[in-house]
């Protein structure tokens, strides 16, 4: 059945209550609602635990989609003890790797401001984010990154608009991406809007932002690479560009 997602309206809700629906024979939990983001449009699921009426904890390794995006999987480490259906359980987000995965993930929506080319590729982590785009042209990194610093430091706000999928159908201009499409099937689309009035950008994106750009902290461009004669992969690291952080 249908998993409600709840970070789809609250990026900051880590904890929340759901009933146990199904339980897969490789061990897979689904939930009639969630707060754990499943792996999507380059961004990894969360993992962090569930915990049981008395206090057990069920360790979770990964959260994915299922044979639709209604569906979430929930899947925990090998030789975790499984919960019953109809179990109520406390779900736990790993906050602080969500958290830095919510920055970076900013941060790359940023970079598409910087760079206005198309996007044909992204991958969102914890330690470093790579974006790649459709362009031929050479272009300085150290310039990227402080024109990258003055959007975080302006401290735009962040907010979500919806549109339908038909809504979205209609305008495929919108889009940055040429091959990581916006999730649809769902019936809405989120739009993450930067800056007053969606000033700075406003992009179809189903994954989980900040809400404010100061929250991006420090990153810089740590590697510019040539992949192809059309097309440039800038790989996105936290800290000043003198810190390897």
């Amino acid at each position: 059945m249908p998993t409600q997602a709840l970070y789809r309206d609250d990026f900051y809700l880590a904890t929340c209550e759901a009933v146990v629906t199904a339980v897969h024979d490789d061990g897979g939990i689904e939930l009639d609602q969630t707060c754990f983001y499943a792996t999507s449009g380059g961004q990894p699921g969360d993992t962090g635990f569930l915990e049981r009426a008395d206090g057990a904890k069920i360790a979770l390794g990964q959260t994915r989609h299922g044979e639709t995006k209604d569906i979430i999987i929930h899947v925990p480490l090998d030789g975790e003890v499984l919960p019953s259906v109809g179990e109520k359980l406390v779900l736990h987000v790993d906050w602080a790797r969500r958290y830095r995965l919510m920055r970076m993930h900013t941060a790359c929506h940023l970079l598409s401001v910087v760079c206005s080319y198309p996007i044909t590729g992204a991958a969102v982590g914890e330690e470093e984010s790579r974006v790649d785009f459709d362009m031929s042209e050479t272009i300085d990194r150290d310039q990227v990154t402080a024109e990258l610093m003055k959007l975080v430091e302006e401290n735009h706000p962040i907010t979500l608009q919806w549109i339908t999928d038909d809504e979205l159908i209609a305008n495929p201009g919108i889009v940055k991406s040429k091959n990581v499409r916006p999730p649809i099937g769902l019936g809405r689309v989120s739009l993450v809007c930067i800056g007053e009035n969606s000033a700075v950008d406003s992009q179809p994106c189903g994954g989980t932002h900040v809400s404010e750009t100061q929250e991006v902290g420090a990153i810089h461009i740590a590697k510019i690479e040539k992949k192809g004669k059309e097309n440039r992969r800038f790989r996105i690291r936290f800290g000043a560009p003198a810190d390897p952080a």
